[in-house]
This record gives structure tokens, C-alpha cells and sequence, in this order.
């Protein structure tokens, strides 16, 4: 039996129309939004359907519809093949879509979550002025020096390792600009400053992280058998106290996914699935690590395709 890593993208990959095959296929998953709707007094299943994209685009519904999608495409994979992960890994929100899939939150209870997460994000940074960039072609080491040196201008941190050649910077406008500056000076190919609606990942969300892990408190974290690879660790976790814990500094913590995909690889890790919108964590893989095998789940029709290709490999 071949080792797998089920893989769930976090924000960013969003479209109207997401997930809307699997839940035309299978009438549960509309109950799941409708129910999520009534609850929140939201509306999620119709922004996710039919937008407007600005409202997809607003954090608190951003996260409950990613982690949404990545779950019906799990849920419909193995409803049709028995299919077990050896490992679960997410990219930031994603990490929430993990702890579903490996048994330890609730479906329903994780959509709320990310949902208050994503307000959370955004109320905590109190309006200070703030930026992001996704940094192209700059190694991980200047990177992280450069953030130093740009820091005396204000707070600046690596965010989201997300390839050898990929980093995202978070903090106050003032920090980013300035790191902005200095790496262009040292050489990055390219810099593109993001539309979002928080400084993520950065120590300017800090109450952010406070207020998730009170919301946390009132809900079971169970047991499990198979490890998350955690964000701010990229080592595998099964503890559900320490599980909670990471989710709350993963809020201010980088995102290490560049080592978490390595820890896997070490682990003779030969199928990674990833469940969610758009690809992007194939994307990534393809920077990492080439030769690593990685299957791609976004709508009905590659359910249908890796579905064959698992019954000749697995």
C-alpha cells in the first residue's frame, strides 16, 4: 500500500460557482450551507454560488467556503474508493480543513470556526494602515533578513513559506514597503503587493489569535490516529491540546509549508491529494519537490479521473 497525504489549500482560492457540483451531486452538502446559513445568519451558500466575488472575497466567508469545498471533495472521494491518509497537511485555514478530515473537529463546528476566524482577522488589526507581498525569487534567508533590516521602519514579517522561491511578507505598511525596497535592491525577480483584507500571519493580529482560542474552548477537539503536520512546527501533532495551541499561534506564526512538505517527503510520503479550489497547492509542490506525485481535487470531473488513477496506484 502506498503512503498518501491528503493536502488542503487555505485563502486565496476562491471563485464563484465553488463546490457547487458537489453539492448538485449530493444534496447533504446543501443542507451543511443552508444549515450554516440559518445558524450564522449569513449567506454563504448564495454569495459561493452566485457572488458577488467582493463578498467571496471577504475573509469570514472566504475561509468557511474554501474549507466547505475542500471537505465535500474529501467526502466524495472516499465515498466512492476506501481511501485513508497517513498524514493530513493544510496551508493555513487549512489546517482547520486537516483536523476534519483526521476526525478531530466536526464538519460543521470547523466551518463556524474559520468563519469567526476570519472576522477575527480582520476586526484585531484595529485599522492600522497595513500590506502584504508574495516576494518571487528570493531564497528564504534574505527574505528573513531583509524583514530585519526593514522592521527599524516598521513591523514586517515573513508570512507563508510557500516554495524555496515563494515568501509572503505581512505587517504595517510602513514595514512592508520598506522590505519591498530593500529586496528589489537585493535582486527578487519579482514583487506583488496583495488585495487582503488583514495583516495575516503577523504580530499585528495578535488579539485575533486570543479570541480564537476562547471560541475553541467550547468545542471537542477528539482524538486521532492520524498526525497534522502543523503550520508553525511542520512536525505531525495528534494531541488535541496542543492541536488547539497551534491553531491559536498559527494566527500570528509563519506558515512553513516549504518544511511541512519536506517532513512529509522524508516520510516516504508517494501520493499527495489535495482537496480544494484551483490547484494551488499542486502548484507549489511542483517548486518543492518536481518529482513528488500530486492529485488534484476541484470539482466532480477530477473526482471522476482520480478515481481511476488511485485504482491503479493505491
Amino acid at each position: 500500500m502506498k503512503k498518501i497525504a491528503f493536502l488542503f489549500p487555505g485563502q486565496g482560492a476562491q471563485y464563484i460557482g465553488m463546490a457547487m457540483d458537489f453539492v448538485k451531486k449530493d444534496p447533504e452538502f446543501k443542507k451543511i450551507l443552508t444549515e450554516f446559513d440559518k445558524k450564522n445568519k449569513t449567506n454563504l451558500f448564495q454569495i459561493m454560488k452566485e457572488g458577488p466575488l467582493e463578498d467571496l472575497k471577504k475573509t469570514k466567508y472566504t475561509q468557511p467556503a474554501i474549507l466547505f469545498h475542500s471537505i465535500v471533495a474529501m467526502r466524495s472521494l472516499i465515498a466512492e474508493i476506501d481511501i485513508k491518509p497517513d498524514f493530513v497537511a493544510g496551508h493555513s485555514l487549512g489546517e482547520f480543513s486537516a483536523l476534519v478530515a483526521n476526525g478531530v473537529l466536526n464538519f460543521e463546528d470547523a466551518m463556524y470556526l474559520v468563519h469567526k476566524r476570519g472576522e477575527f482577522m480582520i476586526v484585531a488589526n484595529e485599522d492600522q494602515p497595513f500590506a502584504m507581498s508574495v516576494i518571487l525569487g528570493s531564497d528564504v534567508d534574505t527574505v528573513k533578513q531583509i524583514c530585519k533590516k526593514a522592521s527599524q521602519e516598521g513591523i514586517v514579517v515573513a508570512a507563508n513559506f510557500n516554495t524555496p522561491v515563494q515568501t509572503v511578507i505581512s505587517g504595517t505598511r510602513s514595514g512592508v514597503e520598506k522590505a519591498n525596497e530593500l529586496l528589489k535592491k537585493e535582486g527578487a525577480k519579482r514583487i506583488i503587493p496583495l488585495k487582503v483584507g488583514g495583516p495575516f500571519h503577523s504580530p499585528l493580529i495578535k488579539k485575533a489569535g486570543i479570541w480564537l482560542s476562547e471560541e475553541m474552548k467550547n468545542f471537542d477537539f477528539r482524538k486521532t490516529n492520524i498526525p497534522v503536520i502543523s503550520n508553525v512546527s511542520a512536525l505531525p501533532e495528534t494531541n488535541p491540546k496542543k492541536l488547539r495551541e497551534n491553531l491559536t499561534k498559527q494566527v500570528t506564526s509563519s506558515v512553513l509549508w516549504v518544511d511541512s512538505i519536506k517532513y512529509l517527503l522524508e516520510q516516504s510520503i508517494e501520493i499527495f491529494i489535495e482537496f480544494g479550489p484551483k490547484k494551488v497547492l499542486a502548484g507549489m509542490m511542483k517548486k518543492i519537490d518536481r518529482k513528488a506525485k500530486v492529485l488534484s481535487i476541484d470539482s466532480v470531473e477530477d473526482l471522476d479521473n482520480i478515481k481511476q488513477e488511485l485504482r491503479k496506484n493505491v
